[in-house]
């Protein structure tokens, strides 16, 4: 598994695992299907009711674990990321997160000054973001002199999000794509990357993660079916020509799937 160097001098894996809407009951055994067949990065998140499962699975003590800080606890993230750690059954975490902006409650320069100094005393490695805009990520920024580590959006070919990977790139903030495969669907079934499967005798999916590796993200698939997971993993194995990249990045829509950062 490549590994990404994070602007705080720490790796983290390119690609990994994504456990949103998967049951806690079931989350311990789908952690460890995944860390099995290789994958070192394990992405979770306090509303996604899981922590305990995925604390469970945790069997490989090397892997990479990545939390996140939800709307609701902007103003208490020490006690939110005690809690975390609680039904994880660590003393820290990897990376942690703030989930969204949630820009209505005007919380989230004090929630990231907390990140920083929860990283400063050891309960987590890394700090980071999610779903934050640029003009977001400039007021945390300038408020703390401390850029964020990893900032996760949704990103894959409809919703391509070039504005928001140049100010990373910027930065030195490593993107992430979460919804990697746009929730499949239509997107599996485009004609472009259908096409380029058949040409490299691999599956579509195969083909989206491929092209988000080529740009240098991080990708956290989800996927509760082995035979999913298995297909997920094999996507590093695939190098893409610079036409099939080419043919993709012309796929933009900006459609997005999930909730919009500026009014959640």
């Amino acid at each position: 598994m490549d590994d990404l160097t994070l602007n705080d001098g720490r790796t983290m894996p390119r690609l990994g695992f994504g456990t949103w809407q998967i049951p806690d009951s079931q989350a311990a055994m789908a952690v460890r299907r995944a860390l099995d067949l290789g994958v070192r990065l394990i992405d979770t998140a306090a509303i996604y009711g899981n922590e305990r499962g995925v604390g469970e699975g945790m069997t490989d003590e090397e892997a990479f674990l990545t939390t996140k800080l939800w709307n609701d606890r902007q103003g208490d993230a020490e006690a939110a990321l005690d809690e975390s750690l609680a039904l994880l059954g660590r003393d820290s975490v990897d990376l942690y997160l703030i989930h969204w902006p949630s820009p209505g409650q005007d919380r989230y320069v004090e929630a990231w000054q907390a990140l920083v100094k929860l990283r400063d005393a050891g309960k987590t490695r890394s700090i980071g973001v999610s779903n934050f805009l640029p003009d977001h990520l400039e007021r945390i920024i300038d408020a703390t002199g401390v850029v964020p580590a990893v900032n996760q959006i949704e990103l894959h070919p409809h919703h391509q999000r070039r504005e928001e990977r140049a100010f990373h790139e910027r930065h030195g903030i490593v993107t992430q794509s979460w919804s990697p495969l746009g929730q499949g669907g239509e997107l599996l079934r485009d004609a472009t990357i259908a096409g380029i499967a058949d040409k490299h005798g691999r599956s579509p999916a195969q083909v989206i993660l491929a092209w988000h590796l080529a740009h240098g993200l991080s990708v956290i698939p989800k996927a509760a079916d082995p035979e999913h997971l298995r297909d997920n993993v094999a996507a590093q194995e695939l190098t893409l020509l610079a036409e099939d990249v080419a043919a993709i990045d012309g796929l933009d829509r900006q459609q997005r799937i999930g909730p919009d950062p500026r009014t959640m």
